[in-house]
C-alpha cells in the first residue's frame, strides 16, 4: 500500500541469485552489469532506514484503526454525535487525497527521509495532543495532525525503498507492507485492553500510541542527517503515488510480459499525449477503488461500534476488527498473483464482493452470533485494494501511464471514499439502529461490484477505452 516506473530493473535484479553486500559467497560473485542498482549507502545506514521503515509502518494506521473499538467512549466523552463520528472515520481519506499529493514536492525539495521525519513528529504530536482535546473541533484538528503525517510517510516509503535499496525492492516493499498490517491489526487488538489496563480512560487509551510514534521519530532523525538522505532520486519523488505496495511490482512484470512486444520499449517510454480523463477504463478504476476505500474505511471506523451495540464486548470488538484487517497479510501475496495470470479480474471481484455481502447479511440476521464469521469474511472483501493496485498496473502499456493511471485512480477514488463513513454515522443516528447503515453499505459493495467489473476488463487507456 510508487514508482512503479522505474522498478523493472530492480525487480529482474531481485528475481536472480544475488551475493547481499557484505556476505562472503562460496562462489566468486558475478559482476553486476554497468548500470546495475546498488545500495544507496553503508551497511549500518541500510539496516537503520530497515528498522526505520519498520517502526514508522507500525505508525502508519493506530491513529485509525485504535479509534474505532473506543469510538463509543469518545463520542460519550466529547459528546459527539453520529455524524461527526461519522466524519472522524472519513477524515483519513480526506487526508490522503489532500496531503500525499505535497509529498513528492517536499521530498524534491528536502528529501525524503527528512520529510518522513516531520510525518512521524506530526503523527507523535497529533496522537499526543488528540488525548487532551476538550472538544470535537480540537480532537478533530489533532486527528488531522496525525494524519497529515501519516499521509505523506504513506507516499514516500516506496520512494525510500527505491532509494536505499533498489536492488531489494521486494522484498523490502514486503516488509514495510506487513509491518502496515500488523500496526493496523495490531492497535485494533491492544488498544481496548490496554485501556482497561491502564486504568480505563479513552483518553489514555488513544495516547500511548503516540509513545510508538515518537521511538519512530529517533531513527529516521539520524537517517535524514545523512549525506545520501539529502537528494533521493527525484524520478522517484516525482514518481511517487499514495499506497503503492508490493503487489504492484507482480503487475508492472505481468503488464510488461502480456502488454510489450519483444524489443519494444513502450515499456520505459512516456506518455505525453496520454489523456487520462478522456479513458472510461481510468474512470472504472477510479470509482472501485473509491468503493473499496469507503467500504474499508466504513469497516475499520463503524465494524467495532455494530458489535457492541449486538452484545460484543469492546475488547472482543477490537480483536475481531483485529482478524478482519488481518485477513489483508495472507491474501495480498496471494491475489496480485492470481489476478496478474487473468487476463479479465472480473471473477475476483465478484468473489470479493460476494464475501462483502454476505458478512453485510450477518450482520443484520446474526451480528453477535456468528461475529467470528462476519469479521472473517469481511476481511476478505476489504482484500479490494491489493486488487485494485493490481489492475491499476495492468490497465497501461507504458511504465508512465502507470504512473498517471496510478495517481489519477487513487486521488479520485480517495475523494470519493469520503462520504461513505459519514453517512453511515449520519443514517444511524437517523434511524437509531444499523440496518439502514448496512443498506447503505450493501448498495455501495454493489455499485463496487459494477464498477470492478468494468475496471477489470482487458483493456488499456492507451486505446482510448
Amino acid at each position: 500500500m510508487a514508482d512503479d516506473d522505474s522498478r523493472n530493473s530492480a525487480t529482474t535484479t531481485e528475481l536472480g541469485t544475488r551475493t547481499a553486500p557484505g556476505r562472503p559467497s562460496a562462489t566468486p560473485a558475478v559482476p553486476p552489469p554497468p548500470g546495475a542498482a546498488a545500495p544507496a549507502g553503508p551497511c549500518w545506514l541500510l539496516g537503520l532506514v530497515a528498522v526505520g521503515m519498520v517502526i514508522a509502518a507500525l505508525n502508519l494506521r493506530p491513529a485509525i484503526s485504535g479509534l474505532g473499538p473506543l469510538l463509543e467512549e469518545v463520542r460519550r466523552g466529547l459528546h459527539m454525535n453520529g455524524t461527526v463520528a461519522g466524519l472522524l472515520t472519513s477524515v483519513p481519506s480526506l487526508c490522503f487525497a489532500v496531503f500525499g499529493g505535497l509529498a513528492p514536492r517536499l521530498a524534491r525539495r528536502r528529501g525524503a527521509a527528512f520529510v518522513v521525519l516531520g510525518g512521524m513528529v506530526a503523527i507523535a504530536l497529533g496522537l499526543a495532543l488528540r488525548p487532551l482535546a476538550g472538544g470535537t473541533a480540537t480532537f478533530l484538528a489533532a486527528t488531522m495532525l496525525a494524519l497529515a503525517g501519516i499521509a505523506v510517510s504513506n507516499v514516500l516509503m516506496p520512494v525510500v525503498v527505491k532509494h536505499w535499496f533498489p536492488d531489494r525492492v521486494g522484498s523490502m516493499t514486503g516488509l514495510y507492507s506487513m509491518a502496515l498490517a500488523l500496526g493496523t491489526a495490531g492497535a485494533a487488538a491492544v488498544t481496548v485492553p490496554m485501556t482497561d489496563a491502564l486504568g480505563g480512560s479513552w483518553r489514555v487509551g488513544l495516547g500511548v500510541w503516540a509513545v510508538l510514534a515518537a521511538v519512530a521519530v529517533v531513527p529516521w532523525a539520524v537517517i535524514s542527517r545523512n549525506r545520501s538522505a539529502r537528494a533521493p532520486e527525484p524520478q522517484a519523488a516525482q514518481e511517487a503515488v499514495p499506497e503503492q505496495t508490493a503487489e504492484g511490482e507482480a503487475a508492472t512484470e505481468a503488464r510488461a510480459t502480456r502488454r510489450t512486444p519483444a524489443g519494444s520499449t513502450a515499456g520505459t517510454g512516456a506518455a505525453p499525449g496520454l489523456r487520462i480523463t478522456k479513458s472510461p477504463t481510468a474512470w472504472a478504476l477510479g470509482v472501485f477503488f473509491g468503493l473499496q476505500a469507503s467500504a474499508a474505511y466504513i469497516t475499520m471506523g463503524w465494524l467495532p461500534q455494530i458489535f457492541r451495540d449486538a452484545g460484543v464486548s469492546a475488547s472482543a470488538a477490537g480483536v475481531m476488527l483485529a482478524v478482519t484487517m488481518g485477513m489483508g497479510v495472507p491474501l495480498s501475496f496471494v491475489l496480485p498473483k492470481l489476478a496478474a495470470r487473468m487476463r479479465h479480474q472480473g471473477p475476483l471481484v465478484l468473489a470479493l464482493g460476494v464475501c462483502g455481502l454476505a458478512g453485510y447479511a450477518g450482520l443484520w440476521f446474526a451480528p453477535a452470533a456468528g461475529a467470528w464469521i462476519w469479521a472473517l469474511v469481511l476481511g476478505v472483501s476489504n482484500c479490494a485494494f491489493p486488487l485494485a493496485l493490481t489492475m491499476i498496473g495492468m490497465r497501461s502499456r507504458s511504465n508512465a501511464g502507470v504512473v498517471k493511471l496510478s495517481a489519477f485512480a487513487q486521488s479520485t477514488g480517495y475523494l470519493i471514499s469520503i462520504p461513505g463513513p459519514l453517512l453511515v454515522g449520519s443514517l444511524h443516528d437517523l434511524s437509531g439502529g444499523w440496518h439502514l447503515p448496512l443498506l447503505l453499505m450493501t448498495a455501495l459493495m454493489l455499485a463496487q461490484m459494477a464498477t470492478g467489473l468494468l475496471a477489470g476488463r482487458d483493456r488499456v487507456i492507451e486505446e482510448g477505452r
